[in-house]
């Protein structure tokens, strides 16, 4: 896999953190969404942080689904614990100052997760506080899939400390902590900015810019480096093949390789199979969420339905929710009945639906949004039981 650079983008963000933009409010948090595989973690790790490093940033990153048995909260605290164990020596001085009890990190400095979030005392806004007296700089703390903090107690409890933290840290005209959080779900992201509940209440979501014509540009010019016999390189065609694998470098980079493999047999040029593969992967996705659609009990495909249709607005259980899936399902339901079939949802393998700790629900993978969208618009929804409608004709 290929790594295209993206030095300017990258730039303009480390400036934004740093408070230099006349215009915008990044040094208080930056919410970055962008769909799965699009080159978002790639983006942050091989961009992002190294330009802050150069800017003079200590920078910690962590992935949130990197581990997903481990609660998000623990995840964190051990990025942060990582970045402070290069500098343990100013480090055990600072925790004998401030009184700290039982610190040890990575084998010489614990967070105490029982603390996090609490007031009398949060561990988390104080590690970070050392942390910064540490490297005598600012720090950046970037968190990866930041939705999957929601899941738990423990990592909304995280996501109020370091919100603490950043108040306790920045002042007018002077950012010592910067706050990247990245989410492949932009509904799932929202809850942590768009509530008077929410840690990160105020602060906006920012589209992460997808791989665009420079891309395109730049895998062209490593084909024809290759293979000069294919120039001119239909870069329209390699465009389009892009935006139907739903601009996921990944899958687009397969499917260019596979079609000028020495083995391939081509009768056509390479940029057509490309797209062609572009089109199967398409049907295939829409396939696959059609199947996953039809396999439900008539309650979990209304309850689906109507989360799909609501999106961020879902209640599950008020009264237009339940004549909704009355309507749907023909048959009276409660809001036992709701929340059971809610629950098979998150327990199918994949899972459907997500849930935060605090009860809101989202569909579990952002795609099946854009899948419904386009049937809706194509006047194709709901999807039709073909297979039951067609043992119902064939019944004796």
């Amino acid at each position: 896999m290929i790594h295209f650079p993206r030095p300017a983008l990258a730039q303009q963000l480390v400036e934004a953190l740093l408070g230099k933009a006349v215009f915008g409010d990044a040094h208080n948090g930056l919410f970055l969404a962008a769909p799965r595989r699009t080159g978002k973690s790639t983006f942050l790790q091989a961009d992002l942080k190294p330009a802050l490093e150069r800017a003079g940033v200590t920078v910690a990153y962590v992935d949130l689904w990197a581990d997903p048995r481990r609660d998000p909260g623990e995840l964190i605290a051990d990025a942060i614990a990582r970045a402070l164990a290069s500098r343990l020596g100013v480090v055990t001085r600072t925790a004998k100052a401030a009184g700290l009890e039982s610190v040890t990190v990575a084998g010489a400095l614990k967070i105490d997760l029982g603390k996090i979030g609490r007031v009398d005392g949060a561990t988390l806004p104080e590690a970070l506080r050392m942390l910064c007296d540490a490297a005598r700089s600012p720090v950046a703390l970037i968190v990866d899939e930041a939705q999957h903090a929601l899941t738990s107690e423990a990592g909304e409890a995280t996501m109020a400390a370091l919100k603490s933290a950043r108040d306790q840290l920045n002042r007018p005209g002077e950012v010592h902590l910067m706050l990247v959080m990245s989410g492949s779900d932009r509904d799932k992201l929202l809850r942590l900015v768009n509530t008077g509940g929410a840690p990160f209440y105020g602060s906006q979501i920012t589209r992460m810019p997808p791989l665009g014509p420079e891309f395109i540009q730049h895998v062209a010019q490593l084909v024809v480096r290759q293979r000069p016999d294919l120039q001119p390189v239909d870069v329209a065609c390699l465009s389009k093949a892009f935006d139907g694998f739903g601009q996921r470098p990944q899958f687009f980079m397969e499917a260019l390789g596979q079609a000028l493999s020495p083995v391939a047999g081509l009768n056509e040029r390479f940029e057509l199979a490309v797209l062609n593969a572009a089109l199967r992967r398409q049907q295939d996705d829409e396939a696959q969420m059609e199947s996953d659609f039809l396999a439900l009990k008539p309650l979990e495909r209304a309850v689906l339905w109507r989360l799909l249709e609501q999106g961020p607005r879902f209640r599950p259980y008020d009264g237009d929710a339940l004549a909704f899936y009355r309507g749907k399902a023909g048959a009276r339901v409660t809001p036992q009945m709701a929340q059971r079939a809610l629950e098979s949802l998150r327990e199918r393998t994949p899972s459907l639906v997500w849930k935060s700790a605090r009860g809101e629900y989202a569909v579990d993978d952002a795609a099946m949004h854009r899948w419904f969208e386009q049937c809706v618009k194509a006047r194709r929804w709901p999807p039709e039981d073909r297979q039951g409608a067609l043992e119902l004709l064939t019944k004796p």
